[in-house]
């Protein structure tokens, strides 16, 4: 069964490749001279002399070439020629192919690369350059096409004038160890950087700005998304001070990042962009969603039902402590075992053999001190493991993933685990567990032919985690 997991998840990265998802929402019209983004948008090109083209987060490099493929193709009939057509991609290190560097900045597209999960002062670097040409190139006949997904955040990172990039970094670093989950994060980071929660969008005005998405937030909140730079904010002040305060928080933080939380709700900071703020009340921004964990999910689905189980999609929001989510799954495929003792031991959920795929992305809280390395699937991976060795459940796998390839500060992807991992392993698992070390915990033995850790490499892509477990 561990082949078949581990064929699941690869349809579920597949069916969310960044560059087939551009191709397939964006298409220029010849006939008409045209842009047709997503179902419904159709872009006049005569009206535009410029075109800005922006991205940025792990899909950013496969996701600008798609688009610049697309206006490339319409050189000859509409009035966007080469020299009218500037950029910048901001990618995360080795997640950009040398092909799409050459093609991007053969169009004079610069290609930066920066940090991630942390920032570094190249993605400030990158975001303030990104600023810059928005800005200067602002008016009515200007585009504006923005390529965001997974990891914008952090690669696009400009601080306040207040503070310095220690202190974001500073505060990322508190906010990954809190257990809070992305989506709160970002309702604190879009307080404490310009270009976020609508910032991008209103330096751009009164340009017309266009936001593909890749969505690595569950729900495709879209002002959540890699902090929601194109898009009205939802949140405020408070309701990041309430965050702080609620996880106890505000001792750990940087002074200067608290001073201004304190100075928003106060009244004494300006919030981010509202839907009533002229760019947003005008019409000028349009958003469409490419890609996101739930049609990776799907892929996933259909998948296990071509192999032949008994597939149920358990959702895209599965949330929570790591730990706690490997302890549900495990009970749902021990309930699912017991159909095998007979009558008055069914089971409605699935007939077996089963497939139980979820989508998702989980958290790992870290205790001070903790010096182990993992991350939030390789640790639901390995709790499940204990659970169902120690309920004696042989015939059941579990592969959890990172879509994007990348499983906490690890080479790692995820772990693909199974009722006998945990004898072909030596050590404790309860002690790799306290110290969250579940990645060396699970490195250090093969399993018939695939060791535990799935390292995929890279992607190119992000819409969060994927989760399957098969039980016969």
């Amino acid at each position: 069964m561990t082949d078949d997991a581990l064929s699941i998840v690869q349809k579920a990265i597949d069916a969310v490749d960044p560059y087939a998802a551009i191709r397939s929402n964006v298409h220029f019209d010849s006939e008409t001279n045209s842009l047709q983004v997503g179902a419904a948008k159709s872009l006049d090109l005569n009206q535009f002399d410029d075109v800005v083209l922006v991205a940025f987060g792990k899909a950013s490099s496969a996701m600008a070439t798609g688009v610049l493929e697309q206006l490339s193709e319409g050189e000859t009939t509409t009035n966007i020629k080469n020299n009218n057509i500037q950029g910048v991609v901001i990618v995360k290190d080795d997640h950009g192919t040398e092909k799409e560097q050459a093609t991007l900045e053969s169009h004079g597209i610069s290609f930066l690369e920066a940090s991630h999960p942390v920032p570094d002062a190249r993605s400030a670097h990158g975001a303030m350059e990104i600023m810059k040409m928005v800005s200067e190139t602002a008016n009515s006949r200007t585009l504006v096409i923005c390529c965001i997904s997974g990891g914008g955040s952090a690669l696009f990172c400009l601080p306040q004038e207040r503070l310095t990039l220690d202190d974001l970094q500073r505060t990322n670093a508190v906010l990954l160890a809190s257990g809070l989950s992305i989506q709160d994060m970002n309702v604190i980071r879009k307080r404490l950087e310009d270009g976020k929660g609508g910032r991008l969008a209103a330096a751009a005005y009164p340009s017309t700005v266009i936001s593909l998405i890749l969505s690595d937030v569950l729900g495709d909140p879209l002002d959540l998304i890699a902090s929601g730079p194109t898009v009205p904010d939802t949140s405020n002040w408070l309701d990041a001070w309430q965050l702080v305060q609620k996880n106890n928080l505000e001792d750990k933080l940087p002074e200067d990042v608290v001073q201004i939380l304190k100075d928003g709700i106060n009244g004494d900071m300006p919030d981010s962009p509202s839907e009533d703020s002229a760019i947003f009340r005008e019409g000028k921004c349009e958003t469409i969603v490419v890609g996101n964990n739930e049609r990776a999910v799907e892929a996933a689905a259909t998948e296990a039902k071509r192999i032949g189980y008994d597939t149920k999609v358990l959702g895209c929001r599965v949330e929570g402590e790591a730990k706690h989510v490997a302890n549900v799954f495990a009970a749902m495929a021990q309930q699912l075992t017991l159909q095998r003792n007979g009558p008055g031991q069914d089971f409605s959920l699935a007939t077996l053999p089963a497939a139980l795929i979820s989508g998702g992305e989980t958290t790992v809280s870290i205790e001070p001190g903790s010096d182990g390395k993992g991350g939030r699937n390789q640790e639901l991976a390995l709790v499940f493991a204990d659970c169902i060795g120690k309920l004696g459940l042989r015939d059941v796998v579990l592969a959890s993933v990172g879509t994007d390839g990348t499983d906490g500060p690890t080479d790692a992807a995820g772990a693909v685990v199974d009722g006998g991992t945990l004898e072909r392993l030596e050590g404790s698992a309860e002690d790799a567990l306290r110290h969250h070390d579940a990645y060396n915990f699970l490195d250090q033995v093969e399993s018939d032919s695939h060791k535990p850790l799935i390292k995929t490499g890279p992607t190119g892509t992000n819409v969060a985690d994927v989760c399957v477990v098969l039980i016969r």
